[in-house]
């Protein structure tokens, strides 16, 4: 009876481990898609603030992850602002709350780009996106007339 006791055991690690593996490739494909280096999605406490970087929120709210039942509501807060950072709606922060392994799977391998702190483009009067590769730049002005 032991024996089966521990193989079944033994199945629910193999099981957890795999959603550890999923949830770690999940992340570091998000962090990759938001212009943050990957190995940092690994990195314990230093990938939660890389994730309120990512979602622009200061970076001081990493402390709320520390005070039990605050977390729960800053984790919901974050959930919902990753979403709309990479152009996804509520429905998809609620799936990254309850399914986050998932979620974050369908965020890193799906075709949703990251749009910006907190689903916010770029503001005005930033600087140009760089031209993609191989663009020629456009020919300088042409040089005032002389008198």
């Amino acid at each position: 009876m032991a024996s089966s006791d521990s193989g079944g055991a033994g199945v629910i690690i193999v099981i957890y481990l795999a959603l550890i593996v999923l949830g770690v490739v999940g992340f570091w494909k998000v962090f990759t898609k938001a212009g943050e280096e990957g190995w940092k999605s690994i990195i314990p406490i230093y990938n939660v603030y890389t994730l309120l970087k990512i979602v622009g929120r200061p970076g001081w709210w990493l402390i709320l992850f520390f005070i039990p039942f605050v977390n729960f509501i800053i984790w919901i807060i974050v959930a919902l602002d990753l979403a709309k950072s990479f152009g996804k709606g509520t429905g998809f922060g609620v799936g990254l709350i309850f399914l986050g392994f998932i979620f974050m799977l369908i965020l890193g391998f799906g075709d949703a780009k990251y749009v910006g702190p907190g689903g916010v483009p770029a503001q005005l009067g930033a600087a140009p996106p760089p031209p993609p590769p191989g663009a020629t730049p456009p020919p300088p002005p042409p040089p005032p007339p002389t008198a």
